[in-house]
């Protein structure tokens, strides 16, 4: 199957973004792409503060909007994120939502780990105070151009890098894992493209990593180069610094060939000793 990954800029302008995403899945579909991955938070990127005022439920307009696409474009599409009504109503949900070719949702996944950090000496971001952690891991499926269902692992950004949460999907037979992120250009200059590569290899699956680039709003930059790495480690699509899209042919018999010829998930001992 091919998938596209589309790299955004988002900003608070959500008709602007939503409107971007829509020019850039079509085009992704007019190259026969299968399968549309969008970045966390594509529908709308502002400051903590600034997500409660447009959060939506699961049923709301921006997803919805994901949902016309995948229908309209008969492709799987993935919304990375997009800022959901919580329980707690003074915090969000960081939440990924996986559409089927005719807009039904096939799997929700809400963020995990959350971005409590501080970068560039004191640029910092407490993703916790405005965010309510998600507490599910979930697998859901891609249908390959024969039909065959394959098994995707869902997760977000940060959760990059925590690999017990990769292990754990794997465990589940994820074939391609998913990392929709607006990675900062600091940690993603140090470490994007080293954490996809290592979960990839690690776990013997696609990754799958759309990305936010540039400018959003403030000191708000993200780094890009949106990836897809292969079960060898292989980078086979990274996107330019723009709002684009990448394309890359995913042959999950090569996921198959390569967990035979090495199969190191099934040499584990660690867990055994524990």
């Amino acid at each position: 199957m091919r998938a596209a990954l589309i790299q955004l800029s988002s900003t608070l302008d959500i008709d602007r973004n939503l409107a971007t995403c829509r020019r850039l899945a079509e085009a992704a579909a007019e190259a026969r792409a299968d399968w549309i991955l969008f970045p966390e938070n594509a529908p709308f990127l502002g400051a903590d503060e600034e997500k409660l005022p447009i959060a939506e439920t699961i049923d709301g307009p921006q997803v919805q909007a994901f949902s016309d696409m995948a229908r309209d474009l008969n492709a799987f599409v993935t919304l990375g994120s997009f800022a959901e009504k919580s329980p707690d109503p003074g915090r969000t949900l960081n939440t990924q939502v996986h559409f089927r070719p005719d807009g039904s949702i096939a799997a929700i996944y809400r963020k995990i780990h959350l971005f409590d950090v501080t970068v560039d000496g004191d640029l910092s971001f407490r993703e916790s105070d405005s965010v309510y952690p998600g507490e599910e891991i979930v697998t859901t499926t891609v249908d390959d151009r024969s039909g065959a269902p394959h098994t995707v692992g869902l997760t977000i950004c940060y959760d990059l890098r925590f690999p017990e949460l990769y292990r754990e999907l794997r465990a589940r037979d994820a074939e391609a894992l998913t990392v929709p992120s607006a990675f900062t250009l600091n940690t993603g200059r140090a470490h994007w493209h080293a954490l996809l590569k290592a979960r990839a290899i690690e776990n013997q699956c696609y990754v799958l990593a759309p990305n936010q680039t540039g400018h959003h709003y403030g000191r708000r930059y993200s780094y890009g180069q949106s990836a897809i790495y292969d079960p060898w480690g292989q980078s086979v699509a990274i996107a330019p610094d723009r709002e684009c899209f990448v394309l890359a042919d995913l042959d999950f018999d090569y996921v198959a060939e390569i967990r035979a010829d090495l199969p190191v998930f099934a040499h584990r001992r660690v867990q055994d000793l524990l």
